[in-house]
């Protein structure tokens, strides 16, 4: 998803861009000292998006042609996930990137001071910041459950593979893929059935679930519900992984000698590999957002926020910011842990060890050598 900068004008409170190279310290003490910033444009927010489009679908075609060359269930199933993962990922960039480049062209130039515009805009949210917010939680929940179905179905997998071929198919994972963008298409819908509202989040140029102002007890019941989903999601992909990992390097020690089972063990690592990639970055990537989420709504519900304000303002914004990249950096998981790069990253680094211990022993043989000559010259001598 992408958030941008809002522009500024020559007085007031400067709003946050959203991409630059500013420490999040610095994104704070402006806010809360009334800095100016210059005028800024979306070309920094365009090009994030371009990059992240591109990088989706590179990853999509590796997904595609590795689905036509594996055929074993196991894979196959693992690559629908992945497929659909980063389908998700592609659409959720797109939409949302294009809201909010809409967003932001529309405020540039109409409104004189951004600040009182962003506060009227967030009094009366429009149909478009609610189709925004919706996808905002849309895009938000699929790819962690995603994750979380993925790690479930390589555990059951790796720890019990004869059910694993018994129980999951391919009708089965198509089903599964629905029922998982069925729940987060329920939750989105929860603020049209009055449970929780979409609002304008500071500096105006993106939508989500009202944490700052007038929150009240269905907007905090619904953060809390969007978070704890969310972090449940992130919390058993971490299990999961756990369990596969463990189960994986045992087998491996025990069957060290089985060169025979060596294919069917390396698919299974570049798998767990790749899902502990994808559990990484979305916990870097999203674990902001859903605990200062939670925090701003607790704090303004409990009429504690005023005095903070800016502070959790700030730290909402770093958090959009840094979930972004999540759908950024989850297509280099794919490109870059994939079997064939694993493999070349081993046998670099088999290389160095086995020039190490070759150097290693050409030195204490040397010394021997060098050792046992001093002793033949002495006993000549004597």
């Amino acid at each position: 998803m992408l958030a941008m900068q809002h522009s500024n004008s020559s007085g007031g409170t400067a709003p946050i861009p959203l991409f630059n190279d500013t420490p999040a310290v610095k994104v704070l003490e402006a806010v809360a000292g009334n800095a100016t910033r210059p005028r800024s444009n979306p070309t920094s927010a365009g090009l994030t998006m371009t990059l992240g489009i591109l990088f989706n679908v590179v990853a999509l075609i590796i997904l595609a042609k590795a689905y036509n060359r594996f055929r074993r269930r196991s894979k196959a199933t693992f690559l629908l996930f992945a497929s659909s993962l980063v389908a998700t990922d592609l659409a959720g960039h797109v939409i949302l990137g294009a809201l909010v480049l809409k967003r932001y062209s529309a405020g540039t130039g109409s409104a004189a001071d951004p600040v009182s515009s962003f506060q009227n805009d967030s009094a009366n949210p429009d149909g478009c910041c609610l189709f925004l917010g919706s996808c905002m939680v849309f895009f938000g929940l699929c790819p962690l459950f995603l994750g979380c179905a993925m790690a479930a179905e390589r555990c059951l997998g790796v720890t019990r593979p004869l059910l694993h071929s018994r129980l999951v198919t391919m009708a089965r994972t198509k089903m599964a893929l629905a029922l998982i963008w069925l729940l987060a298409l329920c939750v989105a819908l929860l603020p049209f059935f009055s449970l929780g509202t979409y609002t304008y989040q500071y500096p105006g140029t993106w939508c989500f679930i009202r944490v700052m102002e007038g929150t009240r007890a269905t907007d905090l019941a619904f953060v809390t519900l969007f978070s704890g989903l969310a972090l449940s999601s992130l919390a058993s992909a971490f299990v999961c992984n756990t369990v596969s990992g463990i189960t994986l390097v045992r087998a491996r020690i025990k069957k060290r000698l089985c060169s025979r089972r060596g294919s069917a063990g390396s698919q299974d690592t570049e798998m767990v590999v790749q899902l502990v990639g994808i559990m990484v970055t979305s916990c870097i990537c999203w674990s902001p957002l859903l605990v200062f989420g939670l925090m701003s709504a607790t704090k303004s519900y409990s009429g504690f926020l005023p005095g903070d304000r800016e502070t959790y303002s700030g730290l909402m914004v770093i958090g959009v910011r840094m979930a972004t990249c999540n759908q950024i950096l989850d297509p280099w998981v794919y490109i870059l842990l994939r079997r064939a790069v694993l493999r070349k990253i081993y046998r670099i680094t088999k290389r160095k060890a086995s020039f190490k211990r070759s150097t290693f022993r050409s030195i204490r043989w040397d010394i021997s050598s060098f050792q046992n000559s001093e002793k033949k010259n002495s006993v000549s001598t004597i």
